[in-house]
């Protein structure tokens, strides 16, 4: 159980980290103007937390192993100590069973946690499988002081540690493989085979294998690694594909022939350690640091490269209070961002990214000296112990803090990775990058950073607007634009609107300097932007303000192209016609087929081009009413061409025998074209028209006068007998029915009832004049102290009435008494008109605008319509409202059997008096 002292211990570790962090995360910071506040509830938790093992060895420890929560450890000077961390009070004792002086020189645990093998300092070797209590010794072994093992990751299981590398204080490297297996009656020991592959010197004189590494590649590649106290070597061969079995003495045979590939150090501290950093499970090492005397060579581990597995290589050295003779570094670990390293009273952590110390942590000397440091691959604890105590450290969140040395090494990229859950710190990544790009006179890539940022708009469009750099400016601002809600309507229409004003500047400078190739490309990325889906109802609402700034550029072929954007095809068209470019009209009209645009384009268009436009007049077939193109062919057939005639008669004649009209002002259209242009077709019209009086759709008499005013007699006596037997058939059928001269005397009569009814009317009306002009002069007094009569508050401050019988009222105020009287009709006939009222208000306040120049006797004509229609609007709310006093009138009398309450809300009413 952690004492008091131990308590207060780790609180002053935690407030030291915590002390550091804050150090570290005001570092190259400085003041932003982000929008984000990094208000933090409560402080953090430090990296690196360490906790004391509640636990008191009987005797003194003097090795530790750790590995998949498997925990050996050796005490005193016979006994083996085992314990499963996932099971930690169920301890498993073994006893060595040495009699003689020899001690325990190392431990080494396999990756699986279920082969320990024990060296000791007599050159002898033991091992014990995790499943048994048997220790048993390694035969083959002995007479070799053991000092590392290269374990095999891929072959290795609980019962076989399959080919393995073991390394001596004699420079040798065996391979072997050990069975939990009891074996056969003849061979009973564990060791299946040990024998030498390769040794290693140091200036000529054979040197202590410190560590053991072998690894896997792409393609049944090795990698082995072996250090010394100054050297690293690298054996780097392949295995054939199903041979893995038979062990790694081919990758030495294979680097016989040359020198093994090394890195050499001058400084020896008489050891060296070697740790590697593994970032998922069952995965390759990424990373390692190597402890040796001139400080920690750290780098990374690269598989591909084809001669040598370690790449991105610096050297951190030892800070100024690590003496190598007096205060040697014991141990290292690497994790992801860090390595530690063990002195013989404290632990320190160095950032491997910048090389600084961000966490020292001091040890009291009641436990003793530090031993070692291990850090389980597995489990990702790291362990440190004295003889008296065993110590644990939890890292936690060890990237929390990581993208700030990456900032303030300008490695964007990798701070944004490590803060992608973090915005307020985005934002900071950002801000800086975009600043350093700016700097650097990167601007494009500043705009792009700049516009993710939630920095003042105003500065940074102002930073580019000064550095004249229209383009970065106008890639912030579409950023920007793309970054908005559809909420934030204002802001999206500045935007737009600037962004239109950069983009035809930049087309008139890529204009007039002659830059085709650029210039095609941006008036490509223009109209795209003009077109975008997602700010179309944005452009379509302020469509004038970008007509008007194509017009200022004088960009005819943009407005065009903007115009059929927004389907303002009128405009199109009439662009189209005043640079006589009428067959592109006609193309727009053809295309989208819009009645009203054909009758009001037509007449200026059949003048250049008559025969497209009945073509295209036939195409539309009966969606267009005939009757409503006759101004424009009788306008042009009368002074155009006789190509505009002959395409006039064409249509007339399209109309009567394919669409079989029978409107008469058509047929007597036809009827005037075939008497002054066409003759030989006229005589033949009226012959096929026929007799009778159903099938004759024109108007005889007009018929007979055209005859007659051009000469044609055969015509005109055609049509003399035709208007006779009308005239005749009619005559016919007056004198023989009886029955419609009854019913002529019946209307007679019932017409004198009615002019004497009339007759009483006008009589009537005539003294509802004389009243109503007798009313006209008569007048009254409104005093300044006068008040209203249903709020008592003085009347003359608004609009009010006032009635004969004296009453005075506000307008509102009338309204507001007469509305609940009125029937359910007449309040919504009151409420339309209030919204008629509303709309021709803000008709006149629009009306003092410019109209535009197309439009001006439209606007006008709508004036004359606008006012006329204010002043009847308020008549007839008058009629319904003012017509009598509410207190005096009939509206009263009515409302008497009313109840004071609602009947429906008289028990909400009566609740609310309790």
């Amino acid at each position: 159980m952690a004492s008091i002292l131990d308590e207060y211990e780790d609180s002053q570790n935690i407030r030291q980290s915590a002390q550091q962090h804050s150090r570290l995360s005001s570092t190259n910071i400085g003041i932003t103007h982000s929008g984000f506040v990094n208000a933090r509830l409560e402080e953090e938790k430090p990296i690196f937390n360490k906790q004391r093992i509640d636990f008191t060895p009987p005797e003194k420890i003097n090795h530790l192993a750790v590995c998949n929560n498997q925990l050996c450890m050796s005490l005193g000077k016979d006994t083996l100590l085992r314990i499963d961390l996932a099971k930690p009070d169920q301890p498993n004792q073994t006893e060595l069973g040495r009699k003689d002086d020899s001690k325990v020189h190392r431990l080494f645990l396999d990756p699986t946690g279920s082969h320990l093998l024990i060296s000791l300092n007599t050159s002898e070797c033991l091992y014990l499988n995790r499943n048994t209590q048997k220790v048993r010794s390694l035969s083959r072994w002995r007479g070799h002081l053991i000092e590392s093992v290269g374990w095999n990751k891929l072959l290795g299981n609980e019962t076989s540690t399959g080919p393995i590398l073991v390394g001596t204080s004699q420079g040798i490297i065996f391979e072997a493989e050990i069975s939990a297996n009891e074996g056969s009656l003849f061979n009973t020991n564990p060791d299946q085979y040990f024998r030498q592959v390769h040794s290693v010197e140091e200036d000529g004189k054979p040197a202590p294998v410190c560590c053991l590494e072998v690894e896997r590649g792409l393609e049944n590649k090795y990698f082995i690694i072996a250090t010394t106290r100054k050297r690293l070597f690298q054996f780097v061969g392949k295995v054939a594909e199903g041979s893995e079995q038979q062990g790694f003495s081919s990758i030495f045979n294979q680097n016989q022939d040359l020198l093994p590939s090394f890195q050499e150090f001058p400084v020896n501290m008489g050891h060296s350690e070697i740790t590697f950093y593994t970032p998922k499970l069952r995965t390759s090492p990424k990373a390692f640091a190597w402890m040796m005397g001139n400080g920690v060579l750290y780098g990374q581990l690269d598989y591909v490269r084809p001669d040598s597995l370690l790449s991105d290589v610096q050297v951190w050295e030892y800070t100024p209070d690590i003496d190598l003779n007096q205060n040697k570094p014991i141990s290292i670990v690497l994790t992801q961002f860090h390595f530690l390293l063990l002195l013989h009273d404290r632990v320190k952590a160095i950032c491997t990214l910048n090389g600084q110390v961000v966490y020292e942590d001091l040890f009291p000397d009641k436990f003793g000296s530090l031993k070692k440091m291990i850090k389980d691959p597995v489990g990702g604890l790291v362990w440190i112990y004295t003889e008296r105590a065993v110590f644990r450290y939890h890292i936690q969140r060890e990237s929390r803090d990581v993208w700030q040395m990456y900032m303030s090494m300008n490695k964007f990229d990798l701070a944004k990775e490590y803060c992608r859950d973090r915005p307020e710190c985005m934002d900071m990544v950002l801000a800086k990058e975009a600043e350093h790009c700016f700097q650097n006179k990167r601007y494009l890539e500043s705009a792009m950073c700049y516009a993710q940022t939630q920095n003042y708009f105003e500065e940074i469009a102002l930073k580019f607007i000064e550095a004249k750099q229209e383009e970065a400016l106008k890639e912030f601002l579409l950023k920007k634009l793309n970054n908005l809600k559809p909420s934030e309507r204002t802001q999206i229409t500045l935007l737009v609107t600037w962004l239109a004003e950069l983009y035809l500047n930049r087309l008139g400078q890529l204009e007039s300097d002659g830059n085709s190739i650029i210039f095609k490309e941006t008036r490509d990325e223009f109209r795209q932007f003009l077109g975008s889906s997602k700010h179309r109802d944005c452009l379509y609402n302020n469509r004038s303000t970008i007509y008007d700034l194509l017009a200022s550029h004088g960009n005819v072929d943009d407005m065009v192209y903007f115009s059929v954007v927004m389907q303002d095809y009128e405009r199109v068209i009439s662009h189209y016609c005043q640079h006589d470019e009428y067959s592109a009209a006609l193309d727009v009209l053809s295309k989208h087929c819009d009645e009203k645009l054909f009758y009001k384009f037509s007449p200026v268009l059949m003048q250049h081009i008559p025969k497209n436009v009945v073509d295209a007049w036939i195409q539309m077939g009966k969606r267009l009413d005939p009757k409503k193109l006759i101004p424009a062919l009788m306008n042009y057939s009368q002074m155009g061409s006789t190509q505009q005639i002959n395409e006039t008669i064409r249509y007339m004649e399209f109309c009567v025998y394919e669409l079989m009209v029978t409107e008469e002002a058509i047929h007597n259209y036809l009827l005037s074209l075939y008497a002054k242009y066409k003759p030989d077709s006229l005589l033949w019209y009226l012959e096929q028209a026929g007799t009778h009086a159903s099938e004759i759709h024109y108007d005889l008499k007009y018929a007979l006068r055209l005859c007659a005013e051009h000469g044609y007699r055969q015509a005109c006596t055609q049509n003399s007998v035709l208007f006779q037997m009308k005239v005749l058939n009619a005559l016919f059928i007056m004198v023989s029915q009886e029955a419609i001269c009854l019913s002529l005397e019946e209307y007679n009569q019932h017409i004198e009832e009615l002019k004497q009814e009339m007759e009483e009317a006008t009589e009537s009306a005539k003294r509802i004049r004389e009243d109503i002009q007798e009313m006209r002069n008569k007048y009254g007094v409104v005093d300044s102290q006068e008040k209203c009569a249903a709020c008592d508050f003085p009347l003359l401050n608004r609009p009010f009435y006032l009635f004969l019988c004296g009453h005075m009222f506000h307008n509102d105020c009338l309204l507001q008494e007469v509305t609940p009287h009125l029937s359910a009709f007449k309040q919504n006939r009151l409420e339309d008109l209030h919204k008629k009222l509303a709309a021709t208000t803000q008709s006149s306040k629009s009306r003092h605008r410019p109209a535009p120049k197309d439009e001006g006797d439209t606007s006008s004509l709508g004036k004359a319509t606008a006012g006329t229609s204010r002043e009847q609007i308020k008549s007839d709310i008058d009629d319904i409202v003012a017509s009598e006093c509410v207190y005096c009138g009939e509206l009263m009398i009515k409302s008497i059997d009313k109840p004071f309450i609602d009947p429906q809300k008289f028990e909400e009413e009566k609740s609310s008096w309790l």
